[in-house]
């Protein structure tokens, strides 16, 4: 396979947290901005593809799988553009911290200012483009928007959200670690479209998607559905589960296997079929590759291409 092996995509990993921690803060927030919009999006069809009544009340396990299917494009997108989930900040930017290429404060403010980013995104799409375009605003797909929310903020308890928004960031992040793997767009596209389907599939909650979701509901004033809920549950418990999922079961779990060790991980320049001689010619595909921007050569570090 020409892709990085783990270790290789850990150490990417690291120094694209490391560069996205030290961006400018204004930056920051136009990427988070820029992928709070994209994914909003994806949302927007999740909830176009799940309004199909038959299906709802004879086969809700195939709708939703199918609007699985459909939902990972809005990461792809935010992933080859290099825009910035505060999700999947959880994952970059702890390795980078722990391996002492960014500072725990740092890492921290990169967390706050994605955040922010990404709400003010998903709620500009939400009242511009859906809100006042009248996306959702006629039945029926009126009543799943309502419908959707309602299950996903009324019905659990905060408990269930938490351990649900752990597993979302686990798979969403391991979309993020496969989509660095690959070395050409269609093995990247593939590496984060598997584990994002999965976490729809499952219902899983994810901080920024609740950020459409929600205040969509919220918008076209559903029963029940306020502000102050929506933080509670929404957000909070989400939120304190994504980071979890993200900073330990991904980035912490992958930094303890791979980059805790004395040997120095080099990164493979070379594709497949091509000899020594090119090298000269070639750039180092870490340098290619948006997401990990910077990760393979900017930053003082150096890339070896065997």
């Amino acid at each position: 396979m020409d892709a990085y092996t783990p270790p290789e995509v850990a150490e990417l990993v690291s120094r694209a947290g490391a560069t996205k921690g030290n961006m400018r803060l204004d930056k920051v927030f136009f990427s988070a901005f820029s992928a709070g919009c994209l994914l909003a999006f994806a949302c927007g069809t999740v909830l176009s593809t799940n309004t199909a009544s038959w299906f709802q009340d004879n086969a809700p396990g195939l709708i939703r799988t199918i609007g699985a299917l459909v939902f990972p494009y809005g990461l792809c997108i935010i992933v080859l553009t290099g825009a910035d989930l505060c999700t999947g900040s959880f994952m970059y930017t702890t390795v980078a911290a722990l391996q002492r290429r960014l500072s725990w404060p740092k890492m921290l403010l990169h967390w706050f200012v994605t955040f922010w980013g990404n709400l003010a995104g998903s709620l500009f799409i939400v009242a511009i483009i859906f809100g006042y375009g009248e996306t959702f605003s006629a039945d029926p797909y009126k009543s799943q928007v309502i419908s959707f929310a309602t299950k996903k903020q009324l019905t659990p308890d905060f408990h269930m959200i938490f351990l649900r928004g752990i597993g979302c960031n686990w798979l969403v992040c391991l979309g993020c670690f496969l989509g660095l793997q690959g070395r050409e767009l269609s093995s990247k596209i593939i590496g984060i479209w598997l584990p994002i389907f999965a976490f729809v599939s499952l219902g899983f909650d994810h901080v920024v998607a609740n950020m459409t979701f929600i205040p969509m509901a919220i918008w076209l004033k559903a029963p029940g559905l306020n502000i102050g809920l929506y933080i509670w549950k929404g957000i909070i418990p989400t939120l304190l589960g994504n980071i979890v999922g993200g900073g330990l079961f991904v980035g912490t779990y992958y930094w303890y296997m791979y980059l805790v060790k004395e040997e120095t991980i080099t990164l493979t320049g070379l594709r497949k079929g091509q000899d020594k001689s090119e090298a000269s010619s070639f750039a180092p595909r870490g340098k290619e590759d948006v997401e990990a921007s910077a990760g393979a050569m900017d930053s003082g570090f150096k890339i070896n291409s065997h």
